[in-house]
């Protein structure tokens, strides 16, 4: 394994004081939201936010801590900019760290510019304080051994610059205790992706770095500037749900409580190939989140009438049989106005099996 260069910048940049957080500090409540994927949801009870959250308790022991860890592992910023608002805003979070240059990678750079700005743009205008934290993955080694900036860093970087939004590049954080010797590239991520208490612990050490140099002093206080224009055209910052009970069905569907998909409250559930929906939606664009997993299948739709497009969703080797609240975007660049949706699902054939199970747990349109 190479490992050294990096060193392209700092692993703390801070821009704009928290200045609501600090407020909240004073006043004896912080309510801090977490957004993210799998390396900061709190399934496992060993992530950084943990041991961020155990560090306050000490820093602060007279606030009272309310957290909404929302984060969910291998989901990206496109089914954040949907669950924000139930998720995050409707709790008046006065805190949101948001760390989704990991699982971002795999989008084009035009599909996640759009969704992370739709993101910050949703929570900055509700007041939220907000940090960025960029961790590690694989796909970003060849860069940083080069001593470059990986490209979904830079991208979120640009960002924050924009909005004034302070960041923590935690996965720098951890590159540099592995080079000089504090801890090993085992301890730091056993399996090459997440880290376990060790490695959770140097990333929440980097963030815990960045938010007392914050606290440390009185940010000013005032009103905050209007928003900026938006850096990416078409940003998906006006969003929301279709209520489940408004499709059409044919065939046999159910709409109930659900249970087996975290971040998943209710969803419409078939498992016949040839079960259909059909809605209308106003806006320029559709996502569609499924339960998805290897007993899958995949579906097919048309808006408005046009040619049938069938999904082809990958089943990575991790995947279960079901349990991963995946998006996926029917379009975001329809005209704005009225559209008819109509789906069908479609049997699935995969190695060992077919998968026949259609499970939708959200419509987010895209204003």
């Amino acid at each position: 394994m190479t490992l050294p260069p990096v060193n392209p910048g700092p692993v703390a940049r801070h821009r704009r004081p928290l200045a609501r957080a600090h407020a909240a500090l004073a006043a004896g409540t912080l309510r801090v939201g977490f957004l993210g994927g799998s390396i900061t949801a709190p399934k496992t009870g060993t992530r950084w936010p943990e041991a961020w959250l155990a560090w306050l308790g000490q820093w602060a022991p007279s606030v009272r801590a309310i957290v909404e860890n929302a984060a969910l592992g291998a989901t990206g910023s496109d089914l954040a900019v949907f669950r924000a608002a139930p998720d995050i805003l409707a709790h008046g979070c006065d805190l949101v760290f948001v760390e989704y240059a990991v699982n971002d990678v795999g989008q084009p750079p035009a599909r996640r510019g759009r969704t992370r700005e739709g993101l910050l743009r949703q929570l900055l205008a509700a007041g939220c304080d907000v940090v960025l934290v960029h961790t590690f993955c694989p796909e970003m080694q060849a860069d940083m051994e080069a001593g470059r900036v990986p490209a979904s860093i830079a991208e979120f970087e640009a960002l924050a610059e924009h909005y004034g939004v302070g960041s923590v590049w935690a996965g720098l954080h951890g590159w540099e205790e592995v080079t000089q010797g504090l801890m090993t590239w085992a301890e730091w991520l056993p399996d090459g992706l997440h880290p376990e208490s060790r490695g959770s612990l140097s990333y929440a050490q980097s963030v815990i770095a960045f938010c007392e140099k914050e606290w440390i002093c009185t940010p000013e206080t005032g009103p905050r500037s209007a928003l900026l224009p938006a850096l990416h055209p078409g940003c998906w910052d006006t969003v929301s749900q279709l209520p489940l009970e408004k499709p059409a069905c044919s065939g046999p569907w159910t709409l109930r409580r659900w249970s087996t998909c975290l971040g998943m409250n209710r969803a419409l559930h078939s498992t016949v190939p040839g079960a259909g929906l059909k809605f209308t939606f106003t806006g320029r664009g559709l996502v569609l989140g499924f339960d998805f997993g290897r007993l899958s299948g995949e579906v097919r739709y048309r808006v408005d009438g046009g040619a049938w497009q069938t999904t082809q969703r990958d089943r990575p080797a991790w995947a279960g049989d079901s349990g991963w609240f995946r998006p996926t975007m029917i379009s975001d660049e329809l005209v704005p106005g009225e559209h008819l949706c109509e789906l069908e699902s479609v049997s699935a054939p995969f190695a060992g099996g077919c998968g026949t199970v259609t499970t939708i747990g959200l419509i987010g349109v895209i204003h």
